[in-house]
């Protein structure tokens, strides 16, 4: 078949990769110049399964509103009335119970721990490098309080087979030299060995050359204005250079999907969620991180990716707002300095922001819709790099009508229930 892909981020070109290895033929549109140039392009480098966990939790209304208070604050809700944001924060409250809590955080760590053996294999068969490194995450704790809330986590990551290591504030140095010149308590951590880094815009990037060079077709410049549908079934897109048609179309255009597939019915629940990051040279090698260090208490990951530190988080829910707060960026540079200052050079410093394609239960959005034609992957909030290049597998094997390696049933849009589309209300697209 012919698959049209819209988005070039790391979750279209994985999503291509896969496809054109099942044998399809496929072609990419972006309206950017190249790969990874909006939410790829510098998010927090984690390729971390064993740290997947939905934003709603039980407790978290009441930490957003103690949060909205600190002057460090690991998530802003804009004031400005949207009912699109209220639509999606509602859905998020509801599933701020432990049962909801449980089911959405097993299911993304399934993906999430598929995803990195998909990366292991691609590595392994491609040679790809992009500044990866594989030892572990630490999610550092502060508080005895942060300890104790942890159980739950470990629960779930016990339940499906996750390797982890609680560690006390000796261990989490031992993991982590660098954190022996830390400011402030330490009172332990959770360590998930099987974490890996890297720098999603090189590995996207460096996926897309491969991918064109087995025979995906790039095309960069080319706005997507609305899908097109002949007899029922989406057959394309019109594009800012003319109609492109397929006999499928993936949707991977992340924060920006539900504006397409609204008019064909379709209720995605994605909304943008911005986060911020920081990238500046190491300086001192005994100072600087040794993999990822999550800050419990900001929210906020500290990389290391070669030679550089990435420090990125924080969740900013204000529409599609992308411009540089310093108030931000002066959140990231505390919990940097706290846990290792002076390992890097801030006057050398390139601050940045991107948009998280959110869900209201954490899980990405993958797989078919009730239209014909039409398949989305998208909404995967904090976690594509980690989920990328699972999600791109599944999509494929969904495509292709082949049988996946794990459960996908509880992936696409068909777990939102009747509102998630009402395929009867297709409109034809015109050229």
């Amino acid at each position: 078949m012919k698959i049209v892909i819209l988005g070039a981020g790391v979750i279209g070109v994985t999503s291509a990769w896969y496809l054109s290895q099942a044998g399809h033929e496929v072609v990419v549109l972006d309206r950017q110049p190249a790969p990874a140039r909006e939410t790829s392009f510098a998010n927090a480098g984690e390729v971390s399964p064993g740290y997947s966990a939905p934003w709603a939790a039980p407790g978290i209304p009441l930490k957003a509103m103690k949060w909205m208070f600190q002057k460090h604050a690991p998530l802003v809700v804009g004031l400005r009335p949207d009912v699109a944001k209220l639509s999606w924060l509602a859905r998020m409250l509801a599933n701020c119970t432990p049962e909801a809590y449980k089911a959405n955080k097993a299911r993304m760590v399934r993906l999430a721990e598929y995803s990195r053996d998909c990366l292991e294999g691609l590595r392994s068969e491609t040679g790809i490098a992009y500044d990866e490194r594989t030892q572990g995450t630490l999610q550092l704790f502060r508080t005895e309080a942060q300890v104790e809330a942890a159980g739950k986590d470990i629960a779930v990551l016990r339940e499906g087979g996750v390797a982890f290591e609680v560690l006390d504030a000796e261990g989490c140095r031992a993991a982590e030299p660098g954190l022996r010149a830390a400011r402030g308590p330490i009172a332990g951590g959770l360590r998930l060995p099987g974490d890996e880094t890297g720098d999603c815009f090189k590995f996207t990037t460096r996926l897309a050359d491969l991918a064109a060079a087995q025979g995906v077709e790039f095309r960069w410049g080319v706005g997507v204005e609305r899908l097109v549908v002949e007899g029922g079934r989406v057959r394309g897109a019109v594009t800012s250079e003319g109609i492109v048609t397929g006999d499928a179309v993936v949707v991977a255009l992340g924060s920006y999907s539900p504006a397409l597939v609204k008019g064909l019915g379709l209720d995605l629940p994605v909304y943008p969620v911005k986060g911020y990051s920081l990238t500046l040279p190491v300086v001192d090698e005994a100072l600087a991180p040794v993999s990822t260090v999550m800050d419990e208490t900001h929210k906020v990951a500290i990389t290391r990716l070669g030679d550089r530190i990435r420090v990125g988080g924080l969740a900013e829910i204000a529409g599609f707002d992308l411009s540089l707060k310093a108030a931000r960026r002066a959140t990231l540079e505390h919990s940097l300095g706290g846990l290792f200052g002076g390992a890097g050079d801030l006057s050398r410093v390139e601050f940045w922001c991107g948009l998280r394609p959110m869900t209201p239960d954490g899980t990405p959005v993958v797989g078919r819709t009730p239209v014909p034609g039409l398949f989305l992957n998208t909404g995967h909030g904090t976690l594509g790099w980690t989920m990328a290049a699972g999600s791109g597998r599944v999509l494929a094997d969904i495509v292709s009508g082949r049988r996946s390696e794990i459960e996908t049933a509880d992936l696409g849009i068909a777990r939102y229930g009747r509102e998630a589309g009402r395929a009867g209300t297709l409109v034809p697209a015109r050229a």
